[in-house]
């Protein structure tokens, strides 16, 4: 077979990805131009039209690919060509990103041939828009205390959205923000930064909402995400100083309240593995998980232990 001839996602390339994407509505963050294009140069992302879908390839030395998004029809003949593809490489098909509703779709159509191993780190939480911003309930009692404090001790706050008369204060806060937290010391967190930083240099051109907390005037934290699908939006970017007691819980609330209320989820993304963001995140009673994980063939690992690959 031709090599498949997979590119990087451009600003140009938004409305062929969301095209793709609307034909298969998620609530997984990855289904998404704005994370795609901001994190590609990052994990080394590319993609290609195939089958009239759109596959994305993982950067790594295997052959990786994302579940196919598309029309159904088109989404089986896509996932037979790329198991055509890869036996004629030599290689094990594996699919990363894949959620249950992606499984259950294979499953019916190859019964019993692969295997979905998911990956708690990749997890993404999804939470009621209603809860977030009214925090109401017991369980919910102690973030409602951290927005009152946060109140009291700063009673000179505001919110306003993410507009071109506030974005570079935001640009300039992230930028103190990265010097406060190590973010040079630490390659994952840079690249979060520099993520952060193109999401404010083109919230515009990526058609993002925002908003932003304040105190005494001065921007003090910031949030960025977008719709996901119909019923969901989903939080990309959420920064605040740490030195100001309450800032995140408060951005959280308020960024709901005024952008994310008409929607009935808010995905906040998952919490790569970290003990504390995990914390943090289970702490807002996530009402469920978009858990995703690795699709792999059943035979392939047979056929390697017999010594027939």
């Amino acid at each position: 077979m031709e090599e498949i001839k997979f590119k990087r996602p451009q600003l140009e390339d938004q409305e062929l990805i969301r095209s793709y994407f609307q034909k298969a509505p998620s609530r997984s963050c990855e289904r998404s131009f704005i994370d795609v294009y901001l994190w590609a140069r990052h994990y080394q992302v590319t993609f290609a039209i195939i089958e009239d879908t759109l596959v994305f390839k993982g950067g790594d030395e295997k052959l990786e690919f994302s579940y196919p998004a598309g029309e159904e029809q088109n989404v089986k003949r896509a996932l037979d060509f790329l198991m055509e593809y890869c036996e004629s490489q030599k290689k094990e098909f594996r699919l990363y990103n894949v959620t249950q509703e992606n499984f259950s779709q294979i499953e019916a159509w190859f019964p019993g041939e692969f295997e979905l191993e998911y990956d708690r780190d990749q997890a993404d939480y999804v939470y009621e828009s209603e809860k977030l911003a009214t925090l109401a309930g017991k369980k919910l009692h102690a973030k409602r205390n951290h927005i009152n404090k946060f109140k009291k001790l700063y009673p000179n706050w505001s919110y306003e959205p993410l507009n071109d008369d506030n974005v570079e204060e935001c640009f300039q806060m992230a930028l103190q923000w990265r010097n406060q937290n190590g973010c040079d010391e630490d390659a994952q967190k840079n690249a979060e930064m520099c993520v952060t930083l193109n999401a404010l240099r083109l919230y515009k051109e990526l058609d993002q909402k925002g908003g932003v907390l304040r105190v005494d005037g001065k921007v003090v934290a910031f949030t960025i995400g977008e719709e996901l699908c119909e019923d969901t939006f989903v939080v990309h970017i959420e920064k605040a100083f740490s030195d100001i007691e309450g800032a995140y819980p408060m951005i959280n609330q308020q960024f709901v309240e005024h952008e994310g209320i008409h929607y009935q989820y808010i995905n906040r993304e998952d919490d790569a593995g970290s003990e504390g963001l995990r914390k943090a995140k289970l702490s807002y009673r996530p009402v469920f998980l978009v858990e995703k994980g690795v699709v792999t063939r059943h035979d392939f690992r047979k056929n390697e232990s017999d010594g027939s690959q």
